[in-house]
């Protein structure tokens, strides 16, 4: 019984990584989305994409980078990627309140979380004060500006949250469901095809921006500085 359920996993592993590659092999033509999966035999690649197919996202690349590609400048990254522009490089970082009243501890609450994903750019500068009035005026100021003080989460606990390590974070397929907030200069790129985390320190995700946002629903919030 067990190895026939071994097996069947097999089987169903294999066609969502054929899946997989017939999706990108009929993407419209761009430097964004020519590449195909690498790695597709990965648990990490498997079950995302499984997660993206599911959910209606079909427009998406997975792409290996070098075990020193934090080290290059974004124009490099750029290229080792074939984004269109350093501005399409973004990344995922959790946020803390940290003075969340006694009983807000979890995420429940996506208008009062105590935990936020925020989705920026490489290029932008991160303003968290836009982030708190965003959430103040979210609550109808029903909650004291004082009450959001929103913080970057210590290492161990965005890994306890999400399941992904440091440069590893990304908004899909997270432990937790976690609000995620989308920076507005991401939703203006053109083309709307944008990279991120991919799940593991040397993975990256090209998402289509619009199939992501109709997805997650995140927050769609100026909430940086360029």
């Amino acid at each position: 019984m067990e190895e026939a359920l071994a097996e069947l996993e097999r089987v169903q592993t294999q066609l969502l990584q054929r899946i997989s590659k017939l999706q990108h092999s009929h993407l419209p033509s761009s430097p964004s989305q020519n590449d195909t999966v690498d790695d597709a035999g990965t648990d990490t690649v498997s079950r995302l994409s499984s997660i993206l197919h599911t959910n209606g996202v079909p427009e998406f690349s997975f792409k290996r980078v070098p075990s020193d590609y934090y080290d290059w400048p974004l124009e490099a990254r750029r290229d080792a990627l074939s984004a269109a522009s350093i501005h399409h490089l973004c990344k995922s970082i959790v946020l803390v309140n940290t003075q969340a009243p006694a009983n807000v501890v979890d995420c429940t609450n996506r208008n009062n979380s105590k935990y936020y994903v925020v989705v920026v750019q490489y290029t932008a500068r991160f303003n968290a004060d836009a982030v708190k009035n965003f959430l103040y005026s979210l609550n109808n100021g029903s909650i004291a500006k004082k009450k959001f003080n929103m913080r970057l989460a210590p290492e161990e606990t965005s890994m306890e949250l999400t399941g992904y390590g440091h440069n590893a974070v990304t908004c899909i397929g997270m432990k937790t469901d976690i609000p995620v907030i989308l920076d507005e200069a991401i939703v203006k790129l053109t083309p709307d095809f944008f990279w991120l985390g991919g799940g593991e320190v040397d993975l990256k995700l090209g998402i289509r921006t619009s199939q992501l946002i109709k997805f997650i629903n995140p927050f769609i919030v100026q909430c940086s500085n360029n």
